[in-house]
């Protein structure tokens, strides 16, 4: 039967070498491909979101904007399939941010501009009014090495320990070079910390969109899948920041609030006014890891944002699971039988 197939595919082959038409040749070998392998094999599944899909039509009934706006994107890293509500609106990143700063480092000490064991001060805020300077005033503290600066700004989200490896790096504008070169378009930073947090309130995030500072919720998904995966850093330098987001503190009311027992949640937050947001690698019981992003304004205070972050999770990690189960017991084929999705 093999044999048989490989001929009528090799007799097409020799035909355009014979001096058939290219147009024609090309013809007779896409029939003779689709008659010996089938269609499937060439034509990718489609994720486009779909609000007949039933995952998305729970997360857009869940994500319901009328007390404010929520955007939603999830891969998972199983299939590739990929979700979004509002997924391509600005959300202020607030302290999501940290961990693109954190990859920036890495990156420079995969490079060998600097180590871990580097010291840096960290950045205090100096009180200050309100928008009465472009930067905020900060004074050097305590020097600690690149390591704890790290572990610090990812478990605790310390702004103090983040405005110290901005700085190293280059400010802003090195973050944003990094995000772009590694394909996130939708990124943009344009504060340090301390300046962002003093001058925070200046626009609802609920009704507004402000640039500044914000990024969508499909390219931080895309860039935590990016991470989780080792594209952009060695295997060591994507394992401290996998491994700083597993220890997480902040943000235990969020994804990692309603998840099953044995779910492995490594994620980091961000908080600011009128707006809640969670992103982070869900790992299953079963081995599966859903790349997730979240954010969440208004809905009436942070406990219902914490909230609504967890239910959304929740339905993400349902429905991906039911995605999985039904593809694991498809049946293929005139036999019947069941094929196992390994």
């Amino acid at each position: 039967m093999k044999l048989g197939i490989i001929g009528r595919v090799a007799a097409v082959i020799a035909l355009a070498a014979a001096g058939v038409a290219p147009a024609q040749a090309q013809a007779s070998f896409e029939a003779a491909f689709d008659s010996a392998f089938g269609t499937e094999l060439r034509a990718p599944r489609d994720f486009t979101p779909d609000y007949s899909n039933p995952l998305v039509a729970r997360l857009a009934q869940l994500a319901d904007g009328s007390n404010g706006r929520i955007g939603i994107a999830a891969i998972d890293l199983s299939t590739g399939e990929e979700i979004s509500i509002l997924g391509d609106q600005p959300f202020p990143m607030a302290s999501t941010s940290k961990i693109a700063i954190a990859a920036t480092f890495l990156e420079g000490v995969d490079q060998g501009r600097w180590s871990l064991t580097s010291e840096f001060p960290l950045l205090i805020p100096v009180a200050s009014r309100p928008f009465s300077s472009a930067v905020a005033p900060v004074r050097p503290g305590q020097y600690m090495a690149a390591r704890d600066l790290i572990e610090l700004m990812i478990t605790r989200s310390s702004n103090p320990a983040t405005d110290a490896l901005l700085a190293a790096v280059g400010g802003p504008a090195a973050v944003n070079d990094w995000a772009r070169r590694a394909g996130i378009q939708n990124f943009n930073l344009t504060r340090d910390i301390a300046t962002l947090v003093r001058d925070d309130g200046e626009i609802n995030p609920a009704v507004q969109i402000d640039i500044r500072d914000s990024a969508t919720p499909r390219d931080m998904a895309r860039l935590l899948a990016g991470l989780y995966q080792g594209k952009w850093l060695s295997p060591a330098s994507r394992d401290i920041i996998i491994g700083a987001m597993e220890r997480c503190r902040t943000g235990t009311r969020r994804i990692p609030a309603l998840m099953p027992a044995g779910t492995v949640v490594a994620h980091k937050t961000g908080t600011l006014n009128n707006t809640a947001s969670d992103i982070g690698i869900i790992t299953t019981p079963d081995g599966r890891s859903i790349a997730v992003a979240i954010y969440v304004t208004g809905q009436g205070g942070k406990a219902n944002r914490d909230a609504k972050i967890a239910s959304l999770a929740r339905a993400i990690y349902d429905g991906y699971g039911d995605t999985a189960r039904q593809w694991a017991n498809a049946r293929y084929g005139a036999s019947g039988s069941a094929a196992a999705a390994n």
